[in-house]
């Protein structure tokens, strides 16, 4: 029986935080309160506790606040100057900022900024199915696909070319399902969004 190879090449965390809040009232996610600070900063502590060897931050609305008030240390931030796009110009400008960077990694694990309830334990999941030797895998909470994404950079350019508006890499993901390593993650997690006035009730 031939083993699959493994991949022990480097994997960067890529945090889309752009979003502008426009159903909390104009509010920037990246600044939401989660435990007395930032939001920004629990999700990008989650990237590298799953074993992420570096983060990439996307910045959109309110970026100079973000980099005054949020505690980033060693993150890369990038920022999209076209945040108001929708979801799919953070993959683009995530993507691209990891294309050209010194020492590209093998991969990129996406996570949303607004997903609290996706921890550390689910990261780690989704990077040992990557450190197995696939190159496109994805939480899965009772069978139905959810963050975190993980994209080898193979796939890069053409996940960016379908990413528009909040679709993000939907698409690419539906046309490829049948490559997708899915990992079970909802015994660890949960992937609630902070959408509206409501869901701020799951922030501590």
């Amino acid at each position: 029986m031939t083993r699959p190879m493994t991949n022990e090449a480097p994997v960067t965390g890529l945090l889309l935080a752009a979003g502008g809040g426009r159903r909390l009232g104009g509010r920037p996610k990246a600044l939401l309160l989660h435990r007395g600070r930032p939001l920004v900063e629990h999700a990008a502590r989650v990237l590298r506790e799953g074993g992420c060897d570096q983060v990439y931050v996307v910045l959109g609305a309110a970026a100079d606040e973000v980099r005054v008030r949020a505690d980033l240390p060693g993150c890369v931030l990038v920022d999209n100057p076209d945040w108001a796009e929708g979801m799919g110009s953070s993959l683009r400008a995530g993507l691209d900022a990891l294309a050209t960077a010194e020492g590209r990694p093998s991969a990129a694990l996406v996570c949303l900024v607004d997903q609290p309830g996706i921890g550390a334990e689910a990261v780690a999941r989704v990077l040992a199915a990557h450190r197995s030797g696939d190159a496109l895998v994805a939480a899965s909470y009772d069978g139905k696909r959810g963050h975190p994404v993980l994209f080898g950079a193979d796939r890069w350019a053409d996940i960016a070319a379908g990413a528009t508006g909040d679709r993000g890499a939907r698409a690419y993901l539906k046309a490829h399902e049948m490559e997708v390593t899915l990992v079970e993650c909802g015994d660890v997690a949960d992937p609630y969004d902070i959408d509206t006035e409501a869901d701020l009730a799951r922030l501590e």
